[in-house]
């Protein structure tokens, strides 16, 4: 019986041996928030099974000095998502790698080299509360808030506090200049996020913010039928995001398992329905799957994000600078 019993144990020991050679453990840095990462990875364990993802969260900023630091023993091996101009920032910390999924990807939302992927588009909008407008038109255009009757009526977030605001700020002052932007921040309520933002909108108390498409759509499909997405007449700016292996990365197969996962239609279509995330790929029907418009239907102001990333320091300033000068 003794014997019979040793057997038994020795057989499952062998098992769960071979069961842990079968999985994949990668370790997953992301700055998404829990509903996202969530969404995704469900449909990523569906297509393949034996992954087991390890998640470590954080701003972008952050997750990418710990990669820094981590270089010579790399602890992570994919990071989802960050801002072209973050990840152009740190070119020799990313592993080259052509996923099968990328003919789906214009070039434009592509790293050099293959160094990174653009995942989702963050499209910027004027969110707009219907009820809290009080007589007002609602805006159709960015400089429609330069005027004096929109002062303390809308709100933009700090551009060094949001990746996304940046972009948004840069836009502006890239299609208006120094003048247009300065009659942005004289007008403006500035908030200290992005959250802050959308979600006063959402409560009532601005009337319109300058925020994320997908943000703002959440609200909508929530059911506030007082919310409404404006594409301003003169352009909205993109904000893509992206992912990348981290060089030499230990799981260095299994970071491709998931990277590919990150980039398929399936995960991508999931992205977009449950959490208004705005696929790069070509292949998806944002107007059919959603109430957004697809991408070619919204007029783009063109941003290098390159030089977006090389000029941060003196936007910060000159958007401090027209705060200031605003007070």
């Amino acid at each position: 019986m003794k014997i019979k019993t040793l057997l038994q144990c020795t057989l499952a020991a062998i098992g769960l041996a071979a069961s842990l050679a079968q999985a994949q453990t990668v370790v997953l840095y992301s700055s998404n928030n829990t509903e996202t990462i969530e969404t995704a990875l469900n449909v990523v364990k569906q297509k393949a099974g034996s992954l087991n993802v390890q998640q470590v969260t954080g701003g972008t900023g952050s997750l990418m000095k710990r990669i820094q630091a981590e270089a010579k023993n790399p602890r992570g091996d994919v990071l989802w998502s960050g801002g072209f101009g973050t990840m152009g920032a740190y070119k020799d910390l990313l592993e080259p790698y052509k996923s099968p999924d990328l003919a789906a990807i214009p070039a434009e939302f592509r790293g050099p080299g293959n160094l990174w992927v653009g995942t989702n588009l963050h499209v910027m909008v004027l969110m707009v509360n219907e009820r809290q407008l009080k007589g007002l038109a609602a805006p159709k255009t960015w400089s429609d808030l330069m005027k004096p009757e929109w002062k303390g009526k809308f709100a933009i977030t700090d551009p060094s506090k949001s990746a996304t605001a940046y972009m948004l700020v840069y836009g502006l002052l890239k299609q208006f200049g120094k003048d247009g932007l300065e009659k942005i921040a004289a007008n403006a309520v500035v908030t200290s996020s992005s959250g802050t933002t959308y979600k006063g909108v959402a409560a009532g108390e601005y009337p319109v913010g300058l925020t994320i498409e997908y943000a703002a759509q959440e609200y909508v499909a929530g059911g506030q039928k007082e919310i409404k997405l404006v594409y301003p007449a003169e352009g909205s700016y993109l904000a893509p995001e992206g992912m990348f292996i981290v060089k030499g990365a230990k799981n260095m197969e299994a970071a491709k398992t998931l990277y590919n996962g990150l980039l398929s239609k399936e995960v991508q279509e999931a992205l977009l329905v449950k959490n208004f995330r705005r696929p790069t790929r070509t292949d998806i029907a944002v107007s059919k799957l959603t109430a957004l418009p697809d991408l070619k239907a919204i007029k783009i102001f063109p941003l290098d994000q390159d030089k977006a990333s090389q000029e941060y320091e003196q936007l910060v300033a000159l958007w401090n600078l027209a705060v200031t000068k605003a007070r």
